[in-house]
C-alpha cells in the first residue's frame, strides 16, 4: 500500500509536511520520501524505513528544509517522491496505487522517441516516473492528470508539486482517498489519512471524488482542475484492514465500522449458543470488531496474548514470506492466565494465506487454550488484488480459499463451478469453510456474509471494490 501527504503555504511547509507524512506509517514500512521546493529549486530527501521508523529517520532532512510547498510519501515499492524537468516544468511527483498495464504504457511512451526512463528497480520500471511521462504527453498539467487517469488499468491517486502550489488527483474510480484539509491561516493540505492533519491544526473542507483534481494554492484557494466522475469503486478493506481506527472515509470512521461488523458476527452466532471465556482480536485491525461482537454478545474481552510493537515491524511488509511469519510469531507474546483453559472467540480482519493465522491458534493451543473459535471481520477471498496490492499474492492459488476448493474439486475448478463457492448459501461453500477450519486448526469458523460487510461500512455495493471476493471488478 503506501500513503501521501502534500502542503501548501504562505509559511514554511516542513514540520507540517513531516508530521503529515509519519501519520501514513501504518501503511507502510519499506521507504519514506519528502521533496520540498526552495529558492534553489525542490530539495528531496529518500530513505529505507524498514528498520527504522519515518519520524526519527528523517529528522535530520525536516530540520534542514525550509520552502512553502512540499509532499511526500510512506511507500512500499518504488523509491519518491521524484523529481522532474519537463516541457510542463519543474515538479515533484508522488503516488500510491497500482498500474496493471504498466509495460503497455511505458512502450506506448518510449515509442514517440521523447521518453526515457531512469529510475529502474532492476529492469523495472518505476510507477511514479511512467505516471510523470503520461502527465507530460499533454500541453498542460490538468490536462496531463487526466490522461494518466484514462490510460492507467489499475489504480493511481498522486500529488504532483510545482513552485506556485499542489496539485492533488483522485484514482479514475476513487479507490483511495485524497482529502483536503485547511488551517485558519489559510494553509491546505491533500492526505490519504483524513486523521494525519488533524492534531497539525487543519479542518477537512473536502473529500475529492473519483478521478477528481485541485490545485492547492499558496493563497489558500482551491481550484478544481478535473470534475469528478460518477461512478466510485472505493477499497473495502480501507474500513477492514487499512485504515487506521481514526480515519474517515466517505463520512464513515473505521473504528465505528468495525465496531458494528463485530456486533452484526454476534448476532449471527446466537443460533450457536457458544459457553466463551472471552472475546479477542488479533492485534490490531482486529480488535475493534472484537469489542464490538464483546458488547453485542455480553461475553467479556480479553487480550489474551499482547504484539510487542517497540521493535517488531509490522508482519505484511517484509516481501519474504518466510520472515513476515517469522516476525508475526516472535512478536506475540502471552498471558497464559487468560488462555489456558478457556474457551476463546477471536476475529481477524481476514484470511488470506492463513499461515500466520494457524501459528497463532496454535501457539493459544500449546498455551493451554480449551477452545479456539474464529471469525473474519469479511467473507472469503477468492481473487488476489489487482489494484492496491492488498493480499500480496502473485497467484490467486496462494490463497488459503483457492487451495481448498482444488482439493475439494481435485482440479482447477471452472468459473461456473468457482461460482458456487461464493454463495454461502450452497453444498460447497459450506464445504470448503470446513474443509479451512479443520486444516487451520479451529473449534468452529464463521465468515460474514458480504451483505453483512457492506452494511457494516455503510456505503451502497455499487460504491465499493468487492473484487477480491466477487471477482467483479
Amino acid at each position: 500500500m503506501g500513503g501521501i501527504f502534500g502542503v501548501a503555504s504562505k509559511g514554511d511547509c516542513v514540520m507540517d509536511l513531516y508530521f503529515g507524512i509519519d501519520y501514513h506509517s501504518h501503511l507502510g514500512t519499506k521507504r519514506g520520501g519528502m521533496a520540498v521546493y526552495t529558492s534553489d529549486g525542490f530539495n528531496r530527501s529518500i530513505h529505507s524505513i524498514e528498520n527504522t521508523q519515518f519520524r526519527t529517520k528523517f529528522e535530520g532532512d525536516a530540520s534542514r528544509m525550509h520552502g512553502h510547498v512540499g509532499i511526500g510519501c510512506i511507500s512500499d515499492t518504488e523509491p519518491q517522491p521524484l523529481i522532474v524537468r519537463s516541457r510542463l516544468g519543474h515538479f515533484a511527483i508522488t503516488t500510491v496505487g497500482r498500474i496493471n498495464n504498466i509495460d503497455e504504457l511505458a512502450e506506448e511512451a518510449l515509442a514517440d522517441g521523447r521518453t526515457q526512463f531512469l529510475e529502474l528497480s532492476g529492469d523495472k520500471i518505476n510507477p511514479t516516473e511512467l505516471v510523470a511521462a503520461l502527465i507530460n504527453q499533454k500541453s498542460t498539467i490538468a490536462e496531463g492528470i487526466r490522461n494518466a487517469q484514462e490510460k492507467i488499468d489499475g489504480s493511481m491517486s498522486f500529488l504532483l508539486a510545482t513552485e506556485r502550489g499542489v496539485y492533488a488527483a483522485r484514482d479514475y474510480l476513487g479507490r483511495t482517498p485524497v482529502i483536503i484539509g485547511q488551517k485558519s491561516d489559510g494553509s491546505l493540505c491533500a492526505s490519504f489519512e483524513s486523521h494525519a492533519y488533524m492534531n497539525l491544526g487543519y479542518r477537512t473542507v473536502r473529500e475529492l471524488g473519483p478521478a477528481e483534481a485541485v490545485f492547492l494554492n499558496l493563497d489558500g484557494t482551491i481550484e478544481q482542475v478535473c470534475a469528478p466522475l460518477q461512478k466510485k469503486r472505493v477499497c473495502s478493506f480501507l474500513w477492514t484492514y487499512y485504515g487506521y481506527p481514526t480515519a474517515t472515509y466517505e463520512g464513515i470512521n473505521v473504528e465505528a465500522s468495525r465496531y458494528k461488523c463485530g456486533a452484526m458476527l454476534a448476532k449471527e452466532d446466537e443460533d450457536l449458543e457458544l459457553k466463551l471465556d472471552s472475546v479477542g482480536g488479533i492485534p490490531d485491525s482486529g480488535l475493534a470488531a472484537a469489542i464490538g461482537y464483546a458488547n453485542a454478545s455480553k461475553v467479556p474481552f480479553h487480550r489474551p496474548f499482547m504484539k510487542y510493537t517497540p521493535t517488531w515491524a509490522r508482519s505484511f511488509t517484509p516481501s519474504n514470506q518466510e520472515m513476515r511469519n517469522l516476525i508475526a510469531h516472535m512478536k506475540l507474546i502471552p498471558v497464559h492466565d487468560l488462555i489456558n483453559g478457556k474457551s476463546l472467540l477471536f476475529i481477524d480482519d481476514s484470511i488470506v494465506r492463513g499461515t500466520q493465522l494457524r501459528e497463532t491458534v496454535d501457539f493459544l493451543y500449546d498455551s493451554g487454550a480449551k477452545e479456539v473459535h474464529v471469525r473474519p471481520a469479511c467473507p472469503p477471498i477468492m481473487y488476489g488484488c489487482k489494484y492496491l496490492n492488498f493480499s500480496r499474492s502473485t497467484s490467486d492459488m496462494d490463497l488459503i480459499t483457492r487451495r481448498t476448493i482444488v482439493r475439494l474439486e481435485g482440479c482447477v475448478p471452472s468459473e461456473e463451478r468457482l461460482e458456487l463457492y461464493k454463495d454461502a448459501t450452497t453444498p460447497e461453500y459450506k464445504a470448503m469453510v470446513e474443509e479451512i477450519r479443520k486444516e487451520m486448526h479451529f473449534t468452529s469458523l464463521r465468515y460474514p456474509s458480504l451483505d453483512m460487510l457492506v452494511k457494516s461500512i455503510g456505503l451502497p455495493e455499487c460504491d465499493l471494490c468487492t473484487y477480491c471476493w466477487t471477482g467483479n471488478e
